[in-house]
């Protein structure tokens, strides 16, 4: 098939493309570049049934395509922070220009939601029935709204006109290729741990996230994508096993190496305190759950870092 990406220079978008190409698509990569990289791509800048193109979302694009993946938005917040306003606008106008392509053509839209549509959960774990507790006007609203705003214009699109839709509510996500200055848990624990700093951890290191691993997570998107017509989603698709910042810090300090010390911080402004995905939507229909191990996943990423960081 067809099939556009948009934001496919970003850590998740460049998996997806890899993926794609290997199943035998034609891919159509669209970026910006304002979290992306060409480096991400490397691997597919010679291949003939893959196209890369510069472009901004928040304008139309005419393409023919089969498939749409809307991945386009800068996804960690000291990124999306440092431009609210056009945060705002990837999503919203992003959603709209990309809905609009579908309907034009008649693609399958998939649209890349997140976690953070539920903010400061008073359910756990998260089911995509919940409705979330997410603050309007707080310095991550940006991001949490803009999200749920393009999930309301999936839904509108698909009642109204028919549109073929799929949603998907990512949860933390890590892997090779994640930016090393992204502020994201992850990243930041195994960067300080390359470079001997101490390791930062915000609060008293007890509030709790899921981890996935990039590889199972674009296995669940693509699953998600190909499911039958009349699923449209949201689906949570991340990992269910909770881990504290503590927990954390501690599995990077051993797998690592070095002597970095441990420091606490206080907790940012509406950081949410714990975040675990109930997965039994996606295990029922997309026969999908994760099946990298924590440790596992972190060996990657930190031979991904070191090699980063060592350029």
């Amino acid at each position: 098939m067809r099939v556009l990406v948009t934001g496919g220079a970003g850590f998740l978008g460049s998996h997806l493309c890899d993926r794609l190409i290997a199943e035998g698509h034609d891919v159509l990569c669209v970026d910006n570049y304002y979290t992306g990289t060409k480096e991400n791509l490397s691997g597919l800048l010679a291949e003939p049934r893959f196209e890369l193109m510069r472009h901004d979302v928040t304008f139309p694009l005419y393409v023919e395509v089969d498939r749409i993946y809307n991945l386009a938005c800068p996804a960690s917040p000291i990124h999306y922070q440092r431009d609210p306003v056009q945060t705002t606008k990837t999503s919203v106008h992003g959603a709209i220009n990309m809905l609009g392509l579908a309907k034009r053509v008649g693609a399958r839209i998939l649209q890349a939601s997140t976690s953070e549509v539920y903010g400061d959960p008073e359910v756990h774990p998260q089911v995509e029935e919940y409705w979330g507790k997410v603050n309007p006007i707080g310095i991550r609203s940006c991001y949490d709204e803009g999200k749920r705003a393009a999930e309301t214009l999936f839904f509108d699109y698909w009642r109204q006109h028919g549109l073929e839709i799929k949603v998907m509510r990512i949860f933390n996500t890590y892997g090779p290729r994640m930016h090393p200055d992204d502020g994201r848990v992850v990243s930041n624990f195994i960067v300080q741990a390359l470079r001997g700093e101490p390791i930062t951890i915000y609060g008293d290191g007890h509030q709790t996230r899921s981890f996935c691993y990039v590889d199972d997570l674009i296995d669940g998107m693509a699953r998600l994508m190909e499911s039958r017509a009349d699923f449209t989603g949201p689906v949570n698709i991340g990992n269910p096993t909770e881990n504290t910042m503590l927990e954390l810090a501690e599995s990077v300090l051993r797998l690592a190496g070095g002597t970095s010390k441990i420091e606490f911080r206080p907790l940012p402004s509406d950081d949410p305190r714990q975040r675990r995905p109930d997965i039994t939507l996606a295990k029922g229909e997309l026969a999908w759950e994760p099946k990298v191990a924590l440790e596992d996943g972190l060996r990657e990423t930190i031979d991904y870092f070191r090699w980063k960081l060592a350029q």
